[in-house]
């Protein structure tokens, strides 16, 4: 299907580079439950939705990776023999993260010229980032004719996350970014990347609700949570033997267990096993359409991260208090890393404009803060644009 946005890019490119180009995009993606479980082998519900960033690319000669961002009228240039180097804390460190991954994959002898573009909310919990690896990785591959599978440049991307921009971040954001369906939810076992497409019943909207702040901690504590289930399952494997990760520890066998972790260490665990719990009973309910009890289960998420995680903020409690007393809501929570970003709420689509309406008027009344609202949809994943129909 012809992209007009596609084509708004290819024309932004020709104007910088003065050739025609192909045009890729990735989705970002909203998790409906089942979060900071994908790094510790979990399971997950996330789907893609209509915002993309888009890629658009063309070879060049000089053996160099050119990359012009469109959203902030700034360009970078990479020897594609000196893509390798720590994270520099830069938005080119994703595509240059991507390049040098495929270059070590065997891929990626042409030098390219990209431009990027995207309407993803930055910062904002919806994985802008994994939209740029998954539209650059099929643009890079594209452009050298390689073959790979889909799951293994999800696989790429992740590695390029962790290695280039220094975030050790599971695969579900570049998974869903690759595999999304339209009208979609998505269950994904993230050990061994079996995934179910879930149809979103057609009552429910999506709605995103953006807090517009992002606390300058995230970073660093979200690999600290990390650190924390890593050391946990080390301590639990020694009476639990054979344990790889928090997803083959059952409640039971962690508060039978729990005088071997410190009690920051447990309560992490704790979130994440009743975490795990609660996508598999939220995918039954779901294949129900039992709405109102996967409401119940976004809420329970919520309390979890807040509690027992700890990576909420006020702002995003403010977002789920107003949404628990909004009309036609069947379930709130935060969405992505946390510490700020987005809530996603499962609303009665009839009542959508007047819910967001309402979120906005309340948030600002609490908070000083005017916030985006978005209604979506479940989205289809990374793709080739169409556009030579409008060039």
């Amino acid at each position: 299907m012809t992209d007009q946005r596609a084509a708004k890019i290819a024309e932004q490119f020709i104007a910088v580079y003065e050739t025609a180009p192909l045009v890729f995009r990735a989705p970002g993606r909203v998790n409906l439950i089942g979060e900071h479980t994908d790094y510790n082998d979990g399971f997950v519900m996330p789907a893609a939705i209509g915002f993309y960033t888009h890629v658009a690319a063309g070879k060049n000669e000089d053996g160099v990776l050119r990359i012009h961002a469109q959203q902030f009228g700034e360009s970078v240039e990479f020897a594609l023999d000196r893509l390798a180097g720590p994270p520099r804390r830069h938005w080119s460190d994703y595509v240059r993260g991507v390049a040098a991954e495929l270059q070590d994959a065997g891929v990626g002898g042409s030098g390219a010229n990209l431009l990027v573009d995207g309407d993803v909310p930055l910062g904002a919990g919806l994985s802008s980032s994994a939209a740029i690896e998954m539209a650059t990785a099929l643009a890079l591959a594209t452009l050298n004719s390689a073959h790979l599978a889909k799951i293994e440049l999800v696989k790429l991307c992740q590695r390029a996350e962790h290695k280039y921009a220094g975030t050790k971040c599971g695969i579900m954001d570049q998974f869903i970014s690759c595999f999304g369906m339209a009208n979609h939810a998505l269950m994904l076992d993230c050990r061994s990347l079996d995934a179910t497409q879930l149809p979103l019943p057609s009552p429910a909207s999506l709605v995103i609700c953006n807090t517009m702040v992002r606390h300058e901690l995230a970073g660093g504590e979200y690999n600290e949570r990390r650190s924390s289930c890593e050391r946990s399952v080390k301590r639990l494997g020694q009476v639990l033997p054979g344990i790889q990760a928090l997803r083959d520890v059952k409640i039971e066998e962690l508060e039978q267990h729990r005088s071997l972790l410190n009690d920051v260490d447990y309560r992490r665990c704790r979130h994440v096993v009743t975490e795990n719990a609660r996508v598999q009973e939220a995918a039954h309910a779901l294949t129900a359409g039992n709405l109102g009890r996967f409401g119940e289960l976004m809420y329970e998420s919520h309390e979890s991260l807040d509690r027992d995680y700890e990576v909420t903020c006020e702002e995003l409690n403010a977002m789920v208090r107003l949404a628990r007393r909004a009309d036609g809501v069947y379930g709130a929570r935060m969405t992505g890393g946390g510490f700020g970003g987005c809530t996603v709420n499962l609303v009665d689509a009839e009542k959508s404009e007047t819910f967001k309406q309402a979120m906005v008027a309340g948030y600002k009344a609490e908070t000083g803060i005017v916030p985006e609202v978005y209604v979506c949809a479940a989205s289809a994943g990374a793709s080739q644009a169409g556009i030579a129909s409008l060039l």
